[in-house]
């Protein structure tokens, strides 16, 4: 990839600090020096000499070559979907931002390597609440999901469209998700959510987004909500809810509880999407979220621990391809990425493998 072996960028500075969350005080104290000389740093104002940088890089578990990079492009915020954006501070934002972008450009470098799955994300704008419902039928019929049952694995259905699911561990748990659309999305997870059921809407959450809200810039309230409204129809489809939804004077909790567990989503999720459905009204879904907060459900809700986590695959399948390929490959790739092994797997979540031969690779690995 294009580096300038006499370059160093500030700006590469500021993103290896961000994906290792540390503050301007904090990098400065692991390589001796102060807050104001890494800002002088990151701003270009002053150039390290060769033992400084050797050491930032040392530190920030990176290759000095990273600072030379020039293919790490910088995200837009039209490219750019948080959840929970208007809660989250800037600098955890930040720091979720750089990380998708190191993930970006290790996940580019694959494309080059690898045949991953074609991207898939239809592009529908829309306008109202009717649209939205259309969009996510729209969605399930073309990805061979069906209008009448539950989605097995959603992360599966995330991948087999071309994303890249991962995990941030160690940001913050103000960042339940976020979505990057550029040429291969990327979904990235907060590990510090534990209820499955609510991980698989961040996820339907996340593919609401890139179908809807392609070159849009979000974090409002009502794109938030389109997203929202997208998960809910997306994980179970208006149909089918209409049908199953429990409809008396008082909520059934028993049946929504047997509801929650065959389609794998939450009380409250549930809770909403009749009120979006109008299948009760307002009091009705006033009391259900009262009832949920009094029983201490409001995060973790009974049954949670019934349905399980699913993991990403996409990522994790094509290092260990590549690497049962070519041995070293993965090594290879992360040099040309300036990652050392901390960084790579602090972005990725995969660790690099120790190099017992060398080949050439000659071909694409096909990996769908």
């Amino acid at each position: 990839m294009q580096r300038s072996e006499k370059m160093f960028s500030g700006g590469q500075l500021r993103i290896a600090r961000l994906i290792n969350c540390f503050s301007l005080d904090e990098m400065g104290e692991k390589v001796g020096t102060t807050r104001q000389y890494i800002h002088q740093l990151e701003s270009g104002s002053k150039l390290p000499n060769q033992e400084m940088e050797e050491a930032l890089a040392a530190a920030l578990g990176i290759l000095p070559r990273f600072f030379g990079l020039t293919d790490l492009a910088p995200l837009v915020p039209e490219q750019c979907h948080f959840r929970k954006q208007a809660t989250t501070p800037q600098m955890v934002k930040s720091q979720a931002l750089a990380r998708g972008a190191v993930l970006g450009m290790v996940v580019d470098r694959l494309d080059t390597m690898l045949d991953l799955p074609p991207v898939s994300f239809p592009n529908i704008p829309v306008k109202n609440a009717e649209d939205i419902e259309q969009a996510a039928e729209q969605c399930r019929i073309e990805w061979g999901l069906g209008l009448t049952g539950p989605i097995t694995n959603i992360i599966r259905v995330a991948e087999n469209c071309g994303a890249i699911v991962s995990y941030f561990d160690g940001v913050s748990d103000r960042v339940d998700a976020l979505s990057m659309d550029r040429r291969r999305p990327l979904i990235c997870r907060s590990e510090a959510k534990p209820a499955a059921c609510r991980l698989r809407f961040d996820i339907a959450h996340e593919i609401g987004h890139l179908v809807m809200h392609q070159g849009v810039q979000t974090g409002d309230r009502e794109t938030e909500s389109q997203a929202h409204r997208f998960a809910g129809a997306f994980l179970i489809p208006r149909s089918v809810f209409v049908r199953e939804f429990p409809r008396s004077r008082y909520l059934n909790w028993q049946k929504l509880e047997a509801m929650k567990l065959r389609w794998k989503v939450s009380l409250a999720a549930i809770i909403r999407r009749a009120y979006d459905l109008q299948l009760i009204g307002a009091d009705q879904y006033k009391r259900a979220y009262i009832h949920l907060r009094k029983t201490g459900q409001s995060k973790v809700e009974k049954h949670d621990d019934y349905i399980q986590r699913e993991e990403p695959e996409l990522l994790i399948n094509a290092f260990n391809a590549l690497e049962n390929y070519q041995s070293g490959a993965i090594a290879r790739l992360a040099v040309s990425a300036g990652l050392r092994n901390e960084a790579f797997e602090l972005v990725t979540g995969f660790s690099i493998p120790t190099v017992t031969s060398h080949h050439e690779i000659g071909n694409v690995v096909s990996l769908f």
